[in-house]
C-alpha cells in the first residue's frame, strides 16, 4: 500500500512510500481510507514542536475517513463496507480523560496516523459516518468537529440565547459557528480578513470583529455585549490572544482554551479571580462526544466547510497551504 511517513521533521521530508499493508489483530479492522484533513497540529508535528521525541518513521495526520474491509477475529461492532473515522485519541472510548488515554493519540510520532490507503484500528477506536456525508466531508470531523463540540456543549453547556466569541476563521472555529448557530446561540466571530468575516456572516455570525481594524478587540467584543462581555469563548489563540478573551468574557464566563497560534505573555491570574471564570483546555474530545456530535450533525444535516481539496500525492502541497494561514474551514486530502 502507498502511505506518506516522516524520517524526520520537515515539510519537505514527508516522502510518499510503498508499506506492507495492515492485517487485522483480532478485535481490529482494516480501513480502506478515502480522504484525510489537516489541523494545525499536523503543521506543528512537520515542524518538531510538537512531540519533538516522535519516533520514526512514522504516518502523518489523526483525521480520516473510508470504508471497512477486512475483519480481524472476534470483531463484533463492525462489517465490511461500513463507512467510518477513526477517533483523534484511540483509547478515550468515554469518561474523564487520562493520562494512559492520552498516549494514544494519532499522527503525532506514537501511532501511525491517516495518511496512508489503509489502516487496522481497534472496533473502539471508530465511528460511523453519518449518511449524508461524503468521505471528503466526514474525514474533517475527528479533532476540529469534536474539538468544538467538547468545549461548548461538553464543557460549555451552552444554551439558546448565550453569546459565543470565535477566534479566526479555522477548522475548529467554523465548526464552532455552526454548532452555536444550531443551538440557538448568538456568535460574534473574528478575523483579520473582512472577506472571511463576510463569509462567516453569510454562515449566521451576528456580529463580527476584525481584528486589525480593532487591535484592541475586546473592547469591540464589549460593546457589542453592552459591556458585559460573552458568556463562552473559544479559544484558539493562545498565549498571544488568552489575555483579550478572557477580558471579553462576562463574570462567572468560560474560556475554552484549545490552539497555541499565536505567542504572547502569560495570564494575570488577578482577572480570573476578580471575574471568578472558567478556564478550561480542550484536548479534542471521546468517542462519546463524537457519536453524540455526529447525530446532532445527521439530524439537522449540517454539512462541513472544506476551503481546499487536494489529491493523495499532493500532501506537501497542503501542507504549505496551511501554513500560509489563508484558509477558510477545512484543508482536505482526497484518496
Amino acid at each position: 500500500m502507498k502511505a506518506f511517513q516522516y524520517n524526520q521533521f520537515g515539510i519537505d521530508n514527508l516522502s510518499l512510500v510503498e508499506r506492507d499493508s495492515p492485517r487485522p489483530a483480532a478485535g481490529e479492522v482494516v480501513v480502506k481510507l478515502h480522504a484525510a484533513s489537516l489541523n494545525y497540529r499536523d503543521l506543528l508535528f512537520a515542524r518538531g514542536i510538537y512531540n519533538p521525541k516522535a519516533k520514526f518513521p512514522t504516518v502523518p495526520f489523526s483525521d480520516g475517513a473510508g470504508e471497512v474491509v477486512e475483519l480481524g477475529e472476534r470483531v463484533t461492532r463492525w462489517k465490511i463496507g461500513d463507512r467510518v473515522c477513526p477517533i483523534f485519541t484511540q483509547g478515550w472510548v468515554e469518561g474523564r480523560p487520562t493520562a494512559e488515554k492520552f498516549r494514544t493519540t494519532l499522527g503525532g510520532g506514537d501511532f501511525d496516523g491517516t495518511l496512508r490507503e489503509l489502516g487496522a484500528f481497534h472496533e473502539q477506536g471508530l465511528v460511523r459516518i453519518p449518511d449524508h456525508l461524503s468521505y471528503e466531508e466526514a474525514a474533517t470531523l475527528p479533532c476540529a468537529a469534536v474539538t468544538a463540540w467538547h468545549a461548548l456543549v461538553d464543557v460549555g453547556d451552552i444554551k439558546a440565547g448565550d453569546t459565543v466569541l470565535t477566534l479566526g476563521t479555522g477548522g475548529v472555529s467554523i465548526f464552532a459557528l455552526q454548532f452555536a448557530k444550531l443551538l440557538g446561540v448568538r456568535v460574534i466571530a473574528t478575523s483579520s480578513s473582512d472577506e472571511k468575516l463576510a463569509r462567516a456572516k453569510g454562515m449566521g455570525a451576528d456580529e463580527t470583529v476584525n481584528y486589525k481594524t480593532h487591535p484592541n478587540w475586546e473592547k469591540e467584543v464589549l460593546r457589542l455585549t453592552a459591556g458585559v462581555g460573552v458568556d463562552h469563548v473559544v479559544e484558539v489563540g493562545g498565549a498571544g490572544t488568552l489575555p483579550r478573551s478572557i477580558a471579553a468574557t462576562r463574570i462567572g464566563g468560560c474560556v475554552a482554551v484549545i490552539g497555541i497560534l499565536a505567542s504572547g505573555e502569560g495570564v494575570n491570574p488577578v482577572s480570573l479571580l476578580m471575574k471568578s471564570l472558567r478556564l478550561q483546555g480542550i484536548f479534542v474530545g471521546s468517542r462519546q462526544m463524537f457519536e453524540d456530535m455526529n447525530a446532532a450533525i445527521a439530524t439537522n444535516g449540517l454539512r462541513p466547510v472544506i476551503d481546499r481539496r487536494f489529491r493523495f500525492d499532493e500532501a506537501r502541497e497542503a501542507l504549505r497551504y496551511m501554513e500560509s494561514a489563508s484558509h477558510f474551514g477545512k484543508i482536505v486530502i482526497r484518496f
